[in-house]
């Protein structure tokens, strides 16, 4: 599809962030004059056209008349054979002279796709940085997280451990305890027996505490 003055008009760019790039006011100032410069030359090369078609339009009717002429007058009208020469010679160096502006609207149309395909692969690189620092990102932070999860793992194994080891102490010291109460009980019932048994009062245990 060939590129247009008004493709470049209407043409939009994605904006890109984080990085640097062309400043968009820089870029559409140019592209505006190169729009401006190159609908300049489209009007002169369509002019030029209209030109050469006229001219050469005109030119049969002339050829023909001289191939009708008589030999022997070609002499006498060699002065007007020249002008007809003479105008071809300019009108080619005017085409040649026509040539530099289609040259420079080919260069104008090159550098506008140099700066598309420019832009473009920059904004294609700043995709790709920007994924890529996402992805660094992420898994940055699932690494974070598990890390941050091993620990508090760890932890509560290690709140665990002391715990249990809480409740076995706990334990010792009641199984512990009761004995030695019961020891002190048993030696205080034997005391009050002795004792009683001594004085003659019946015993304790008779009782039936």
């Amino acid at each position: 599809m060939a590129l247009t003055p008004d493709d470049v008009v209407t043409k939009q760019f994605q904006h890109v962030r984080f990085k640097e790039g062309f400043d968009p006011d820089e870029v559409d100032d140019f592209l505006d004059e190169i729009v401006v410069e190159w609908r300049k030359t489209i009007a002169e090369n369509d002019e030029l056209k209209a030109k050469l078609a006229a001219l050469e339009s005109g030119d049969a009717p002339s050829e023909a008349a001289h191939e009708e002429a008589p030999a022997e007058e070609t002499p006498a009208e060699s002065p007007a054979a020249e002008a007809p020469a003479a105008e071809a010679s300019s009108t080619d160096s005017q085409v040649s002279a026509d040539v530099a502006p289609a040259a420079a609207s080919a260069g104008i149309i090159e550098l506008a796709q140099r700066l598309h395909d420019e832009h473009v692969a920059e904004g294609k690189a700043q995709r790709d940085q920007l994924i890529s620092d996402a992805q660094t990102q992420a898994a940055a932070i699932v690494s974070e997280a598990e890390e941050k999860g091993r620990m508090e793992m760890e932890r509560l194994d290690r709140e665990r451990a002391t715990l249990e080891g809480r409740i076995t102490e706990l334990r010792n010291f009641e199984r512990d305890y009761r004995t030695q109460l019961r020891s002190w009980m048993e030696g205080k019932l034997r005391d009050l027996e002795t004792t009683t048994t001594a004085s003659g009062a019946t015993p304790v245990s008779a009782i039936g505490l």
